[in-house]
């Protein structure tokens, strides 16, 4: 920290967790640990230096080959190490990671960095609606299966649809209004 090597306990309570990784993180550090821990000793540090020492940041980039890895990778120049941090957690919250998730994940005690990794893309939003679509498709079957079934399990909205692709619906006496395509 600033230049400084600090070995302690996490910053926040939060910060201690336990996360799963991905089947193919699992395989790269399983051959990690087999071939670079030399002892069972559980406070032993994963990532050293050369010559087992801890890595400082001044020589990180030349000890691991930071730009070879970045180029063979085939990512762009002037990739940094923090970004993988984002990458990651960028591919949970696209997995559907909830903001709670995403928080114990992160060890954030606070939804704002969660959020920061959660933004909409156009491939999640067709997602969801292939989602929306899977479930009213199996709505539809179990209601064709349910044929003494009279829908007084359901609430009743009343639906008008206009021409200009506006529907309003009035639930409770309180008017939604949505804009879409009809």
């Amino acid at each position: 920290m600033r230049g400084k090597l600090v070995i302690g306990p996490p910053k926040s309570e939060a910060s201690k967790r336990t996360v799963n990784l991905p089947s193919a993180a699992t395989e790269v550090m399983r051959h990690h640990l087999t071939h670079n821990m030399l002892s069972d000793d559980r406070e032993e540090l994963l990532f050293k230096g050369t010559k087992g020492a801890p890595m400082r940041s001044s020589s990180f980039h030349r000890a691991v080959c930071w730009a070879e890895a970045v180029e063979s990778a085939g990512l762009p120049a002037g990739f940094h190490f923090h970004d993988l941090r984002h990458f990651g957690n960028s591919l949970a919250a696209d997995a559907g990671a909830s903001t709670k998730e995403m928080m114990h994940r992160l060890g954030q005690s606070s939804m704002r960095a969660a959020l920061i990794y959660q933004h909409a893309t156009q491939r999640r939003d067709k997602e969801i609606a292939a989602g929306i679509d899977k479930r009213l498709a199996e709505q539809m079957t179990e209601d064709d299966d349910d044929s003494d079934d009279n829908g007084s399990a359901g609430a009743l909205v009343p639906v008008s649809y206009s021409h200009a692709n506006r529907t309003k619906a009035n639930s409770g006496g309180r008017d939604i209004e949505s804009i879409g395509r009809i």
